[in-house]
């Protein structure tokens, strides 16, 4: 991924002022809407990827979008034309809520089933995640119908795989062994 490492770097720095100013949760709140709106939106990825296109557009576009952004978010926009890095903007907003929800203690768990969740199973999976991890967990409900029923669960670095089709795979496996 282009950018990377500069894009942890920029939202480093970007929750360090936020966290001094008291000004986290509001900055979060916009990068969690920067994300999902350059996400859902293509004309606008490939606005900020486009080098034909000036910084001053750039600018002004993104302010006119996210015009109702904190004053640390506006900042961070006209140091990124400052410095022609505009373009990892979407993976600087991306950043800073990883990092921002780290210095919460709250991990991300993405639970992948066939059918959504009921409110009452995703209380219970919530529930194991939060064991499996020992901390807060933000849990994102995958809708995949290829594991024909069952869940994945994925808190970190941890999967837990109690899908149909990886307990048909491992029968499959074996049997063929056999």
């Amino acid at each position: 991924m282009a950018g990377a490492r500069a894009a942890i770097r920029y939202a480093k720095a970007v929750l360090n002022v936020a966290l001094n100013q008291n000004a986290a949760v509001v900055v979060n709140n916009d990068m969690k809407l920067i994300t999902n709106t350059i996400a859902e939106s293509k004309d606008l990825g490939e606005m900020l990827q486009s080098p034909v296109v000036p910084s001053s557009v750039k600018k002004s576009v993104l302010l006119e979008v996210f015009s109702s952004s904190n004053a640390i978010t506006v900042n961070l926009v006209d140091l990124l034309i400052q410095n022609n890095r505009i373009n990892i903007f979407g993976n600087v907003a991306s950043k800073f809520i990883e990092l921002y929800d780290e210095s919460q203690g709250i991990k991300h768990a993405t639970v992948t089933t066939a059918i959504p969740l009921t409110a009452e199973l995703e209380q219970k999976v919530l529930a194991k995640a939060v064991e499996l991890s020992g901390q807060n967990v933000d849990l994102e409900n995958i809708i995949d119908e290829s594991i024909i029923g069952g869940f994945i669960l994925r808190v970190g670095d941890l999967q837990y795989n109690a899908s149909v089709a990886h307990q048909l795979n491992n029968l499959k496996r074996e049997f063929t062994l056999n």
